[in-house]
């Protein structure tokens, strides 16, 4: 089997730089572009219109780096079994997936629902002002949190597939085996002290009796 993988550490990359780039992009840009325009009821809907554009290329984006790093982590396992720290930063990264996947799917729920609020009038696409419905005001207080929320994971997500990268430099590698496989070593030995320590202690109750 070949040790390259371009493809697949190609569609984990590009897929997550899209997610992190594109997520970080909109907030600076489609929302604070938005906010500058006059008519205050065009606001929103301007906004809406850039993020809905952006939703499949974002989806797509997405769906590739999940690909690739599902791909990745089948071609890793024997690493992520043998070499010491390997698990733990997968979970890690498999957590902040997760999260960031959650946090963008409940965001494209707001969306749609101010996609469809029609043209109110708002401070921004995250602010309302003194006109604004209440309902649309409760999805723009939460969207100004959440538009921040997915590049900060996505963000935390490319720190870590970096940290992984260098996990697997040959040096990294030969350390991390080593530890493991002197926890494997020093287990059977920590089981029998344990073993030993309880054999010592039913004598010293039995002649307490």
């Amino acid at each position: 089997m070949s040790e390259r993988h371009t493809a697949l550490r190609s569609m984990h990359d590009l897929g997550l730089a899209a997610w992190f780039g594109g997520s970080l992009m909109g907030a600076l840009g489609v929302n604070g572009a938005a906010a500058k325009i006059d008519d205050s009821t065009q606001r929103l809907p301007v906004a809406s219109a850039g993020w809905a554009r952006w939703t499949p290329v974002n989806a797509a984006a997405i769906g590739a780096h999940l690909a690739g790093a599902v791909g990745e982590l089948v071609t890793e396992s024997p690493r992520v079994a043998a070499q010491s720290g390997v698990a733990k930063m997968s979970t890690v990264k498999t957590a902040l997936t997760v999260g960031a996947l959650a946090v963008t799917g409940y965001s494209r729920l707001l969306g749609m629902k101010l996609q469809k609020a029609g043209g109110p009038p708002v401070e921004g696409a995250t602010e309302p002002n003194y006109q604004t419905p209440s309902n649309v005001a409760s999805s723009q207080r939460q969207m100004k949190l959440l538009q921040w929320a997915i590049p900060a994971l996505t963000g935390a997500l490319v720190v870590v597939s970096a940290y992984m990268g260098e996990q697997q430099k040959p040096g990294q590698v030969f350390r991390g085996m080593l530890g493991r496989a002197g926890g494997l070593m020093a287990a059977p030995a920590a089981i029998g002290k344990m073993a030993g320590m309880g054999a010592n202690k039913r004598p010293m109750a039995m002649a307490g009796k």
